[in-house]
Order: C-alpha cells, then sequence, then structure tokens
C-alpha cells in the first residue's frame, strides 16, 4: 500500500472518531436552537394576535412549538441525509429542498424572531418617522398662512395709494376741483374696503401664532413618547391621540390662509365700483369729474390686478403633505423599517440557520473520509465492530472445517419419526 494511500486512511479514521464524538451532542445542539427560536417566535407571535387571556398565550404557545418542532426535524433530515449523498443529483436535489425549507423556516419564524428581537424599537422608528412627518406638515401649513398674512403690507400699500389720493383730490389738484366731491368719494369707497381687508387680515395673525405654537407643543409632547420608557403599546395609544389633534391644527392652520380672500376683494376691488353723481356746477367741471374717475378706475384696475397677482402666487403654492398616523405591530414594523435593524435581522435568521453550515461541515468531512478510503485495502478501512463480526465469523468458519463428517449430527429422517398412529397410540396409552 502506498504511503499517500496510508495516509488518507489515516486521516478517514481520523475524521470518522471526530464525527462519532460530534454527533454524541449535534441533536441536543439542534434542539437547543430550536428551543431559542421557539421562545423567540412566541414572543414574536404575541405582539400579533388579539385579545388577552389563556387562550392568547396557548395559541402562541402551540404555534411556538410547532415551530420548534419543525426545525428540528427539518435539521436533522438534513444532518443524516445530506452527507450521505454521493451523486451530484441527488446533492442538487437535497440541496433545493433545504433552500426551500430555509425559505419556509424564515417565513414562519425568522421575522418574529426580529420582531421580538427589535420590534419595540421599530415600533419607535415609526413613531419618530410620523412625528417628522407631521412636523413637516406643520411647518408648511404655517408658512403658507405667514406668506398670506404677508398680503397684508400689499393691502396697506393700495389703501395708502388711495388715501394720498383723496387728499389730492380733496385739495383739488387731480380733477382741479377742490373740495370732497364724485372723484374723492369714489376715491374714499375704495380706500374704506381695502382698510376693512387689512384689519381682516390682521385679526387672523394672533390666531396663526395661536395654531402654530398649540401644534408645536403637540410635536414636542409626541416626540417625548417616542422615548419615554415603558411598553411602546401604551404610549402608541396616547400618541396616536395626540396625532388626531396635531391633524386638527393643521387644517385649521390651512383654513386661516387669507390668501384666497384677498384674491377674491382684489377680483370685486375693479369690478364692483359705485359711481357717485357727478356734483361739478357747470358742464366743464362734470367733463372734468369724469375724466378723472375714468383714470382713477384704470388706476384701481392696475392695482387690483396686482393684488390678485400677489394673493394668487400664495394659493398656489403647494400645500402641506396629508400626513396620518397608522398604528402599527412590532411584527410589520421591523418589515417597514428592515434596513434601521438589519443586525437584529441577521440575528434572527442566524439562530434558524445555522444548522445549515453544520449539515455542509458534515457532508465536507464525510466526502473526504470517502476520498481517504479509495485504494485503502479492506482491513484499513474496517471498523472495530465489523472486525469483531469477521473474527466470529471465521471462528464459525474454522470450527465447521475441523469437526469431521461423521462426527456431525445428522438430522433424523422422516422414517426414523414416530408416525401419527404411534403418536396417537402413545396418547391413549396416557403417555406425555
Amino acid at each position: 500500500m502506498s504511503e499517500r494511500t496510508d495516509r488518507g486512511a489515516r486521516m478517514a479514521r481520523e475524521l470518522e472518531g471526530h464525527l462519532g464524538w460530534l454527533d454524541s451532542f449535534t441533536g441536543a445542539a439542534l434542539g437547543v436552537l430550536a428551543v431559542a427560536s421557539g421562545i423567540y417566535t412566541y414572543l414574536g407571535v404575541s405582539s400579533l394576535l388579539d385579545g388577552d387571556g389563556a387562550m392568547k398565550a396557548f395559541a402562541a404557545i402551540a404555534y411556538s412549538v410547532a415551530v420548534s418542532t419543525g426545525i428540528f426535524v427539518f435539521w436533522s433530515y438534513m444532518m443524516r441525509l445530506f452527507p450521505a449523498m454521493r451523486t451530484a443529483r441527488a446533492r442538487t436535489g437535497l440541496l433545493g429542498a433545504m433552500g426551500l425549507g430555509s425559505l419556509a423556516i424564515v417565513a414562519m419564524s425568522s421575522w418574529l424572531n426580529a420582531a421580538a428581537l427589535a420590534g419595540a424599537a421599530a415600533v419607535e422608528q415609526h413613531l419618530a418617522e410620523t412625528v417628522q412627518d407631521y412636523q413637516g406638515s406643520l411647518e408648511r401649513a404655517h408658512e403658507i398662512a405667514l406668506s398670506a398674512q404677508g398680503l397684508e403690507r400689499d393691502v396697506a400699500r393700495v389703501r395708502q395709494s388711495f388715501e394720498d389720493l383723496s387728499e389730492q383730490e380733496a385739495a383739488g389738484t387731480l380733477s382741479g376741483l377742490a373740495g370732497r366731491g364724485a372723484v374723492f368719494r369714489v376715491l374714499r369707497q375704495k380706500s374704506a374696503e381695502l382698510e376693512a381687508l387689512e384689519e381682516q387680515i390682521a385679526s387672523q395673525g394672533p390666531l396663526v401664532a395661536s395654531a402654530f405654537a398649540e401644534g408645536n407643543a403637540l410635536l414636542s409632547r409626541m416626540r417625548a413618547l417616542t422615548v419615554e420608557p415603558g411598553p411602546v403599546e401604551a404610549r402608541s395609544v396616547e400618541f396616536s391621540e395626540q396625532a388626531v389633534q396635531l391633524a386638527g391644527i393643521i387644517t385649521r392652520l390651512r383654513q386661516l390662509s387669507v390668501a384666497t380672500l384677498v384674491e377674491r376683494a382684489a377680483q370685486d376691488l375693479a369690478a364692483s365700483v359705485v359711481l357717485p353723481e357727478l356734483d361739478g356746477r357747470t358742464e366743464a367741471n362734470r367733463s372734468d369729474q369724469s375724466a378723472t374717475i375714468t383714470s382713477v378706475l384704470d388706476v384701481l384696475g392696475r392695482r387690483a390686478e396686482t393684488l390678485r397677482q400677489a394673493a394668487a402666487e400664495v394659493s398656489s403654492m403647494p400645500p402641506p403633505p396629508e400626513s396620518s398616523y397608522t398604528p402599527i405591530s412590532a411584527a410589520d414594523a421591523v418589515i417597514l423599517y428592515a434596513r434601521n435593524f438589519i443586525p437584529s435581522w441577521a440575528g434572527a435568521i442566524a439562530i434558524d440557520l445555522l444548522p445549515a453550515v453544520l449539515v455542509m461541515i458534515v457532508a465536507i468531512t464525510q466526502g473526504l473520509i470517502r476520498q481517504g478510503r479509495e485504494g485503502a485495502p479492506v482491513e484499513d478501512t474496517m471498523t472495530i465492530a465489523e472486525l469483531r463480526a469477521a473474527l466470529h465469523a471465521a471462528r464459525d468458519v474454522d470450527r465447521a472445517l475441523l469437526v469431521p463428517e461423521s462426527a456431525r449430527p445428522v438430522p433424523p429422517s422422516r422414517s426414523d419419526r414416530p408416525s401419527e398412529a404411534g403418536a396417537e397410540t402413545g396418547r391413549k396409552d396416557g403417555e406425555p
């Protein structure tokens, strides 16, 4: 026998010894992993079941026991059968079965394990994301409301221009007729309308500030709820109540925007003019008043269009995004925010799929054992049990060869056997 063959045989015997020792506790190790996975599965499935009491606990225990049993049986099958496969076709088939079984284990256990490991943190992440959404909506609604409040300055400028024109008319520099005649009354009419609009816009300012302050207070409380100690389920209930109130405040801020009001007022500014009766004493004076009123109406139309465009710009600002809080379970949260909890997912999957590594190790070792036995004589590959059986068989053969044929017991023939009649007679004579 060559040195290489002898070395391979020794390696095969050594690896068999190691596998024999490892096999003594491999089943127990698989059981521990299956039980650990079942415990975390119980914690995860408990967060999904509704209700309370014995039925919920019984359902969670039944599911976790089924998962533990399935994991243990599946990997026990793989540990025994896959290393024994010798053809590529057989190994490919079992690899496909192993992949399918691994997917089933991840679907029924691993995501629940991840929920148990990081479910509370994932729900808190969901609360934090919701707070950011609400904060963006609140700030956007406040920005639009402030932009609408800024139209007050535009209204004030237009009002002031009409007041200045009315003063000039009172001094006689517009129509040439000093006093408070028809032109003066038209200018004052529009000035009063703009002043009322300005006061209405100004009255909205404190309401906008109050709503924004109240919204910020609610946001502060919602942020606190995301990091407070205690069960996340109870905090989620209060968080939901705060979210409903904040949504109402955002809606109120949107309604406090006066952009639409200013736009409508600007459209009516030039359209709704009550022309007074011309009060000039002469036809020339009345003609001058008519020409001045026409010029005033032209100016009024241009100022109203400028004001309308400013209000339209505010109205066309993108509205705040719709924000709403949807309660979510721990199991759903770890899936929704899986990218933020990769270590937890890795641990949850590893505890279920770690036996696959053991299966591969055993398969590789068995392949090396078979390779080491190739070309070695039978006596170098026999186990102790096989050697004992061979020795017993050899002794039996030796005894059979050493005992002379005459001394061997001859089985009785049919003629030497007592007949049925004799046996019957013996029974009649009382013989046993």
